[in-house]
C-alpha cells in the first residue's frame, strides 16, 4: 500500500486559517505526559493571545514549563478538505496594560460575533452573562505566544 504525503501549506494559507478560526488546542508539558486543553484565541500582532482562568491545572503547569504546542484545525464536515497546523512556542503573560486591554476588547468582539454566551463558561464565567464581562475583570490573565520554534501546516491533497 502506497502512503500519501500531505502537502505543506503556504504562509498565506496558514495566515488565512489563523485569521478565520478562533479555537485551538494547547498541549502543555506536564511531567511524563502532555496535558491538552481547548482555548479561544485572538490572532493579532502576528501572534496568538489567550485568556487563562484563575483555576485549573494549566497555570500550575506553566509555572514549571512555559513551552507549548498549539494545534489548529480547519475541517470541512465531510473531511473533503482539511488543514492541520501545529506551532511550537512559549507562553508569556502580557504585562503591558494597553496590549492586554486591546486583546480583551478583540476577544469580546469575536466572542459576540462567533459564539453564544454559553461559551463564557470556558472562560470561567456564568453562561447567562454577556461577553462584556471580560472587559470588567481587572485580574484577567492574558498570555501570548513568543519564541516560535516550529510551525508546520499540512493540508488535504
Amino acid at each position: 500500500m502506497k502512503t500519501v504525503k500531505l502537502p505543506e501549506m503556504t504562509q498565506k494559507e496558514i495566515k488565512h486559517v489563523y485569521k478565520k478560526n478562533s479555537i485551538c488546542r494547547i498541549a502543555f508539558i506536564d511531567g511524563e505526559f502532555p496535558y491538552i486543553a481547548p482555548f479561544q484565541y485572538v490572532y493579532a500582532n502576528n501572534t496568538f493571545y489567550f485568556h487563562f482562568t484563575d483555576y485549573g491545572k494549566k497555570k500550575k503547569i506553566l509555572e514549571r514549563n512555559n513551552k507549548v504546542c498549539v494545534a489548529i484545525e480547519d475541517l470541512e464536515r465531510d473531511l473533503s478538505e482539511f488543514f492541520f497546523i501545529t506551532i511550537q512556542a512559549e507562553l508569556k503573560e502580557v504585562s503591558n496594560q494597553e496590549e492586554r486591554s486591546n486583546i480583551i476588547n478583540m476577544m469580546v468582539s469575536e466572542g459576540k460575533e462567533k459564539f453564544s454566551t454559553n461559551f463564557l463558561s470556558a472562560h470561567g464565567f456564568e453562561k447567562n452573562k454577556e461577553w462584556d464581562i471580560l472587559k470588567n475583570q481587572k485580574d484577567i490573565k492574558i498570555f501570548k505566544l513568543i519564541n516560535f520554534k516550529k510551525e508546520i501546516g499540512l493540508k488535504s491533497p
